[in-house]
């Protein structure tokens, strides 16, 4: 029985032991430490590009990247590496990092001078009370004191008052030394506070582990891609204008492209290769589905007894579509990458950023388009004439739509909003208020007749003249652009009169009821322009009074 049993046991050691042989070892973890080499930054997010270099040992092996930000997204994880030999890679797996231990030895000194401090208040609040109430008994009269309750002699009151005078001098040398104690321990106390090591204000962390293997040991470069959230740029222009007028010269237009960079991704980002995608990181990839589109009549008003509060008037089905309302040192430019859909930037040299929201100009590219001079004018809204130039886009990427600071002649002028621009595509930028073109606008006339017994019509006439004078000592082009009520409804007609010059643009830009007028003015010279229209519709019906113009100068 003995000899079975011994049998047994040493079968059962060497079928465990062949069943650890034919086991895998476990993957020894190791420690990738890495540093962030590239990164690619939306308008919305940033993809980071993170290398690592590690020794490996032959077999199976679990490379790890600590403390990578909260915000990653495990989703967009990628690992690619390279090798002396040919290694296999495996699955990629994000866990939340163990918050960092905090500095035992210095709690525990924390922990200690805490307790010693509690022990001397508890010694001040005794001293403070036996002050106290030796102040109290010093007060009793001195018929009080004596012996048996009886009053003290007063040849016995010196002795009394030697006894409590010293009873109060020793407690209050105790109680000053016992405040100096707990002051010293408090100081203590602040200094190790100090010594804490300051928390993070990138919030948890995550770290990534890649299985490795690799059929002998060697070096290895890991490669991790990564998006995170918390990171943006934005595009920002400095438009300088040369406008050349003082010596009949050429206009210069210089265009200057920046990017606002700014990140709280939880990392910094020390000396690395940025690069500025113009597209978004999240964006949709397909085209929205259109769906039919059904158009009915009203049902008919229903009548309401008399003295009832009417509904209010249906909206009609089709509305219309609001209306899109010495040298200088050169800047280090950045490289254009455009591929057939879309254009990438890559900063020059490499790049510093903090993870505190601190934003960074970067100088992406300057262009030199050939500009041509107009000045803007919109009589019935402003009294000031507008310096523009036009230009095409001679850069391979879009101008995106931002914020352009306007320098005219070497002054600031003020800050505009750069429309999106495809490459080769034209387009305006407004330069400021021009003094030296002056505007004087008022009206000439408005009748509105009452129609007759006869009369099935009402009408309403109005005529204003604009005159623009140049007082440059060289010629300018103006386009004057001016308006006049319009109506959907074929009831109520707008029609203009003889008197009015004759506009070279109606509808400009789409636009229903607006006119333009261009020509050049020669120095000194000036152009007087008549508006003129009626408005004819049903007598009986009202009409809404178009808005009047909020401007209006006498000749």
């Amino acid at each position: 029985m003995r000899k079975t049993f011994a049998a047994a046991l040493s079968n059962l050691a060497l079928s465990i032991l062949a069943l650890c042989a034919a086991a895998p070892a476990l993957a020894a973890e190791i420690d990738a430490a890495s540093h962030i080499d590239a990164v690619t930054l939306y308008p919305d997010a940033a993809m980071v590009t993170r290398v690592a270099e590690v020794d490996l040992p032959a077999g199976a092996s679990r490379l790890v990247f600590h403390a990578l930000p909260g915000g990653v997204d495990p989703a967009s994880l990628r690992v690619s590496g390279e090798g002396d030999e040919k290694i296999l890679l495996g699955a990629i797996d994000a866990r939340k990092a163990p918050a960092p231990a905090g500095d035992s030895t210095l709690e525990a000194r924390l922990k200690s001078l805490q307790a010693e401090r509690d022990a001397a208040q508890v010694k001040i609040d005794a001293l403070a009370s036996k002050q106290e109430m030796m102040r109290r008994y010093s007060h009793a009269g001195p018929e009080k004191i004596g012996p048996d309750g009886k009053a003290l002699k007063p040849e016995d009151w010196g002795q009394a008052w030697d006894v409590i005078g010293a009873a109060l001098e020793k407690v209050g040398l105790d109680l000053r030394a016992a405040h100096a104690a707990a002051a010293e321990i408090d100081v203590r106390i602040k200094a190790l506070e100090a010594a804490r090591p300051a928390p993070s204000i990138a919030g948890p962390t995550q770290d990534v582990a890649v299985d490795v293997e690799a059929p002998q040991a060697g070096k290895i470069r890991l490669i991790l891609n990564y998006r995170v959230a918390g990171a943006r740029w934005t595009p920002a222009y400095d438009a300088r204008l040369d406008t050349g007028g003082q010596n009949n010269g050429k206009p210069q237009l210089e265009l200057i492209r920046r990017a606002q960079v700014s990140q709280r991704t939880g990392e910094d980002w020390s000396e690395v290769s940025l690069s500025l995608a113009a597209f978004p990181a999240a964006g949709g990839t397909e085209a929205p589905k259109v769906e039919p589109r059904i158009i009915e009549f009203l049902p008919p008003p229903i009548a309401l007894p008399a003295g009832a509060e009417p509904r209010a008037k249906a909206t009609s089905a089709l509305a219309a579509a609001p209306s899109p309302a010495p040298m200088r040192a050169a800047e280090t430019q950045a490289h254009i990458d455009a591929g057939a859909y879309q254009a990438t930037f890559r900063a020059p040299g490499k790049v510093s950023l903090a993870s505190d929201g601190t934003t960074k100009s970067v100088s992406l590219s300057t262009q030199q388009p050939e500009a041509a001079l107009s000045w803007r004018i919109s009589p019935a809204l402003d009294p000031r004439a507008f310096l523009s130039a036009h230009f095409v886009n001679g850069e391979e990427a879009p101008l995106l739509p931002g914020q352009v600071s306007i320098y005219r002649d070497g002054a600031l002028v003020g800050r505009g909003r750069m429309a999106f621009a495809a490459p080769g595509e034209a387009l305006d930028l407004g330069f400021g208020p021009d003094d030296r073109v002056t505007i004087v606008r008022a009206p000439v006339k408005r009748k509105e007749n009452e129609p007759s017994l006869f009369g099935q019509t009402r009408t309403a006439t109005s005529e204003v003249k604009t005159i623009v004078r140049n007082l440059h000592d060289f010629p300018i082009h103006a386009a004057v652009t001016d308006q006049t009520p319009y109506s959907e409804n074929t009831a109520i007609v707008v029609e203009l009169l003889g008197q009015t010059t004759p506009p070279d643009e109606k509808a400009p830009d789409g636009k229903q009821g607006l006119l333009r007028w261009r020509f050049d003015l020669a120095p000194n010279g000036s152009k007087e322009l008549t508006l003129a229209y009626r408005i004819k519709w049903p007598a009986d019906r009202d009409v809404a009074e178009p808005v009047a113009a909020p401007f209006s100068n006498q000749f």
